[in-house]
């Protein structure tokens, strides 16, 4: 008989944390997730500030939104975790959190910002580079950039959404510099 495998301690541990803070979030009829699982400009002395700055990626909107990040989360991180580690996968995710989250704070001080769309930018570019040979820049990055950046920065002039093109532009030059700053590491 096959066990199941906790194959990707990191992702999984993301998804799990992600779905719990949702919930969390139901129960206290968005208490929660407003006051540790989304980013806004709010005072350096208050404890909660430094939370909400990693925190904000966990914190989702609904299940939809939820949802939506965390089949892509699922499909792209763990072959991530396998090829670079846990360690260093968990580091490019607090990366693109407090780089996502700093941005949310010092260019949009009256909106706050919510969810893993930047992580999961972040990793989409990233696993873009993982075949990356010395010497050379992977069509699969160039396609990426064009096709998925360049999207949210064309619909980030042409509409006004509840959508933060910033944040996944942000995540995926998180990506790109985090990909080329692992090239030659490998596995684990």
């Amino acid at each position: 008989m096959r066990r199941i495998q906790y194959n990707s301690p990191v992702v999984l541990t993301f998804a799990g944390l992600s779905l719990a803070a949702l919930a969390l979030g139901w129960l206290t009829r968005d208490w929660t997730t407003m006051k540790l699982f989304c980013v806004y400009r709010a005072p350096l002395t208050d404890p909660l500030t430094w939370v909400r700055l990693v925190g904000h990626v966990l914190g989702h909107s609904g299940y939809e939104h939820y949802l939506s990040n965390m089949l892509l989360l699922l499909v792209v991180g763990p072959p991530l975790e396998e090829k670079y580690g846990s360690a260093a996968l968990l580091k490019a995710i607090l990366i693109t959190a407090v780089l996502t989250g700093g941005a949310q704070m010092l260019l949009f001080p009256h909106t706050a910002l919510l969810g893993a769309s930047g992580v999961v930018f972040m990793m989409i570019v990233l696993s873009s580079l993982s075949g990356m040979r010395e010497g050379g820049v992977p069509l699969t990055l160039i396609l990426v950039a064009v096709f998925y950046l360049g999207g949210e920065i064309l619909t980030a002039v042409t509409q006004k959404d509840q959508i933060s093109q910033l944040t996944h532009v942000l995540g995926g030059l998180c990506g790109a510099g985090i990909g080329f700053a692992l090239a030659g590491r490998g596995r684990r």
